[in-house]
């Protein structure tokens, strides 16, 4: 069991993924609280019998899945949608969570969520807050680019998350991702360094 979690957030096309994929290559485990959600909401996740409940059954595709891009049209119109739709989902997403990480057997964990800067609960699990942040004009860009989304769609999305300026506020470590590949992964390796060191200490003086 780790005593070292590391959160790691940032807004949407901000490349948390590939920073995420970089730190397990490196050592780390991996909770990722956007990685759960999803489990939880494909053909037969254990949220579904409840969002289908709580929604109208066309929110689910043909798969049985939660058909996201209905489910976003949805709670963007709708704030008391928003709130039934986490209310389901982030008790689940928070036990599974904890219970990923207290499994976790490498030196530290890495938290992913996206939401972490709005969630006090997540905030207070984690020993250090890393936020991946670059322009927010190439958030833009990389979200169109990706999911095919109109630039009013992302910055809706944008808007309905934690700003840039607060993001950089909670942040112990920040990873600028507006370079190369290469540039990434000496960020990373840096980090990755400083969280064994850290995670070291913790452990010792644990003992």
């Amino acid at each position: 069991m780790s005593d070292f979690i590391v959160g790691l957030t940032g807004g949407i096309g901000s490349g948390k993924s590939t920073v995420s994929d970089l730190f397990v290559a490196a050592g780390a485990a991996l909770v990722d609280t956007d990685a759960i959600a999803h489990e939880l909401t494909g053909p037969g996740g254990a949220a579904m019998p409840l969002l289908l409940a709580a929604f109208d059954p066309t929110v689910a595709d043909a798969s049985g899945a939660l058909d996201r891009n209905a489910m976003r049209q949805l709670i963007f119109s709708d704030t008391t949608a928003r709130k039934q739709l986490e209310d389901i989902l982030h008790p689940l997403i928070r036990q599974i969570s904890t219970e990923r990480c207290a499994a976790a057997s490498t030196p530290y964990v890495i938290l992913a969520v996206p939401l972490l800067v709005e969630s006090n609960s997540y905030r207070e699990r984690c020993q250090r807050i890393v936020v991946v942040d670059c322009p927010e004009s190439l958030q833009v860009h990389r979200v169109m680019s990706r999911n095919g989304l109109s630039e009013a769609e992302v910055t809706a999305i944008m808007a309905a998350q934690a700003t840039r300026v607060e993001r950089l506020r909670v942040a112990d470590d920040v990873v600028h991702n507006d370079a190369d590949l290469i540039n990434l992964q000496q960020q990373v390796s840096r980090l990755h360094a400083k969280y064994l060191r850290l995670s070291a200490e913790i452990a010792k003086a644990n003992c």
